[in-house]
């Protein structure tokens, strides 16, 4: 067998039918569109959502409402909370590398803000973006050290 012998299945291919060729064709004036109307017209066909006098898709879903207005400026932080600090040993320094370092960021691209849920028993030197109260006080209590990072 040889590149020239290669011959697709039989009825793997199909010639097309040569429509407006004539009465004798068999497909000829018309072209099997039958006779006017809108499937008989070149082009589109009808628009996306008309559908027939039926109620369009797009209005039978239910509208949405309370979405409102997304600032264009509007910072999206890194969350972290204390419980996620426990295992860190007495006077580490956390900033935001280490902490990417320890797989603790989703997005290491985003500041960082530090909450207060879980609690914290040795002291710390911390550097965030952001910081709650309650974090605060908490990691204060134990003796550590909050710096805010600009």
């Amino acid at each position: 067998m040889k590149l020239n012998d290669l011959r697709p299945n039989e009825g793997a291919r199909k010639t097309h039918k040569r429509v407006g060729r004539g009465i004798a064709g068999g497909q000829g004036k018309t072209c099997g569109k039958g006779t006017k109307g809108q499937n008989s017209r070149a082009g589109e066909g009808g628009h996306l959502y008309r559908q027939g006098g039926n109620l369009p898709f797009y209005r039978r879903l239910p509208f949405i409402r309370g979405e409102g207005f997304t600032p264009p400026g509007q910072v999206e932080y890194n969350e972290i909370n204390l419980c996620q600090l426990a295992d860190f040993p007495a006077d580490a320094d956390i900033d935001p590398q280490v902490l990417i370092k320890h797989h603790l960021l989703k997005k290491p691209g985003n500041p960082v803000v530090l909450l207060g849920r879980g609690e914290i028993a040795v002291p710390l030197r911390i550097k965030v973006h952001r910081i709650s109260k309650s974090a605060r006080n908490k990691v204060e209590a134990a003796g550590g050290h909050v710096e805010l990072v600009p």
